[in-house]
């Protein structure tokens, strides 16, 4: 059983991308890109390689943004990890597209749908599903603070 979820808040422009997980009954999610590691991967090594499998992008990842252990797991994609490091990463080069998922297991449950930037200056701008998760809006949430995005940023550019 993995540990640790090591995923990345790809940030270009104030804004955020995500990718939409639909699972093989309709049902949908945004979330952050990632997954776990490979056996002599490093954490940053890890991340890279998500990011690419999973939206195209090729990124430099930068600092650990933060962990992020979460109680409200069970019955979520997240279920199998205890904790979730997040990385800054900027994208370098590749187009954002929706990936995929390489492990069958995980493929059989659900596929990558969509990616979509989220301008991090205007949460209330953001789609009901993304501000009704409270997994994804609240790392979202710290996203914003840790990246100096507080109540005022709103009218930022």
């Amino acid at each position: 059983m993995r540990q640790v979820r090591y995923q990345g808040a790809i940030v270009k422009d104030h804004h955020i991308l995500l990718i939409q997980h639909r699972l093989h009954d309709g049902e949908a999610h945004w979330l952050f890109p990632g997954g776990g590691i490979e056996p002599d991967e490093s954490e940053a090594e890890c991340v890279a390689r998500e990011m690419q499998e999973e939206t195209g992008l090729e990124v430099a990842v930068g600092s650990l943004l933060f962990a992020f252990p979460e109680p409200e797991f069970e019955g979520r994609i997240y279920a199998i990890y205890t904790t979730l490091d997040t990385y800054l990463c900027t994208p370098i080069g590749g187009v954002a597209r929706p990936g995929f998922e390489p492990e069958p297991e995980a493929a059989a449950s659900y596929s990558i749908a969509a990616v979509e930037w989220f301008d991090l200056r205007s949460p209330a701008r953001w789609p009901n599903e993304v501000q009704a998760d409270t997994i994804t809006f609240s790392q979202l949430q710290e996203v914003r603070k840790v990246l100096g995005y507080g109540i005022d940023s709103e009218n930022q550019e």
